[in-house]
């Protein structure tokens, strides 16, 4: 195989991002889309340019007509249909959150090691040449010991109907867009947290609508001193984005942590001790590029994928207890909570 036939398992919104970047690249192509409706599957393949149309997931799994599937699913069926993929001998990208139990990581993770199938929880912006460069600022030493990120994520969703309004899907500003704020703290501190601690505003159908957390994470060496997190998410504000990693030698301010960094703009800046500003070149990319490049690289060449399956399932982790710490009103610890 010189190239990955990839399927599409629904018509989501999502696939609108996904499709530019997997025909960006020489190693992929699509192959397919299903529904569970045949003539929505038709209508988006030829809206998109789409060669093979199928009524049903089922079907499109077992064609034999592709060998990776983007998975853009409700939260709730990220886990049924990744298994069902895998044991296809189908390689899967699973949209975030990689599922909503701790019980449908480890089957996930199980069937993946029993397939021998690649599978990776897409979370864009860690592929981007932005984060790259604020991991190298960190690794270097410019930014001195990390102490404290500080992140946030919102959008105005005023759609009763949406699927992140069910709490039995999965739904929640937590496991939306919170996962973000989650998912950076984990990558910059380098692992899950000792202890969280959560509050939530609930909204009419049980969802969580805003959230805001903290996190304390273990010293960078023995004999240290503990590091801290602090994010927010909310379905009840404008679209904002925005996050500082603090350090003892100043700031990092990342206008565009997760979404939009894309537009060419200088969107990392550095601030020294004096305040002093230092805007930090980040190569211009796709932002939805590098995962599809990453599986490529599993696929084709057997190399790791850049988020590690023990990452996900500590993220995971990290946000059920969040959210466990939110219902108890009580600081939970990672290793004696979820």
């Amino acid at each position: 195989m010189n190239k990955v036939r990839w399927g599409l398992l629904s018509t989501a919104r999502i696939n609108r991002r996904l499709i530019p970047a997997i025909r960006a690249t020489k190693r992929g192509s699509i192959t397919a889309v299903a529904s569970r409706d045949e003539a929505r599957a038709r209508q988006y393949a030829d809206q998109w340019n789409i060669p093979r149309a199928f009524g049903s997931y089922e079907a499109m799994l077992a064609s034999g007509e592709i060998d990776a599937v983007y998975i853009g699913l409700p939260n709730h069926l990220h886990a049924e249909w990744s298994i069902r993929a895998l044991e296809a001998g189908v390689h899967v990208l699973c949209e975030k959150p990689f599922a909503i139990t701790l019980e449908e990581v480890d089957a996930m993770i199980a069937a993946s090691q029993r397939t021998g199938k690649a599978l990776a929880e897409a979370f864009m912006y860690r592929h981007h040449p932005q984060s790259k460069a604020v991991s190298e600022w960190l690794s270097s030493g410019r930014l001195g010991d990390l102490i404290l990120v500080r992140s946030t994520f919102s959008f105005d969703l005023d759609e009763p109907e949406n699927v992140r309004m069910v709490p039995e899907w999965g739904g929640g500003a937590l496991w939306d867009i919170g996962v973000y704020p989650v998912s950076l703290s984990q990558f910059l501190f380098g692992g899950p947290p000792l202890q969280v601690s959560g509050a939530q505003v609930t909204g009419a159908t049980g969802i969580d609508e805003s959230f805001a957390g903290q996190m304390i994470y273990p010293p960078a060496a023995p004999g240290g001193a503990e590091r801290l997190a602090e994010f927010s998410c909310s379905f009840r504000s404008p679209w904002h984005t925005y996050a500082e990693v603090l350090g003892t030698l100043g700031r990092l301010v990342l206008e565009r942590p997760f979404s939009g960094m894309d537009d060419g703009r200088r969107h990392v800046h550095f601030y020294d001790k004096e305040g002093r500003d230092q805007s930090i070149y980040v190569p211009r990319q796709e932002l939805y590029l590098g995962e599809v490049q990453d599986m490529h690289a599993a696929i084709l060449e057997g190399k790791p994928n850049l988020l590690s399956l023990e990452e996900t399932r500590n993220h995971i982790r990290t946000v059920l207890a969040l959210y466990q710490a939110a219902r108890e009103g009580q600081v939970v610890r990672i290793d004696q909570g979820i």
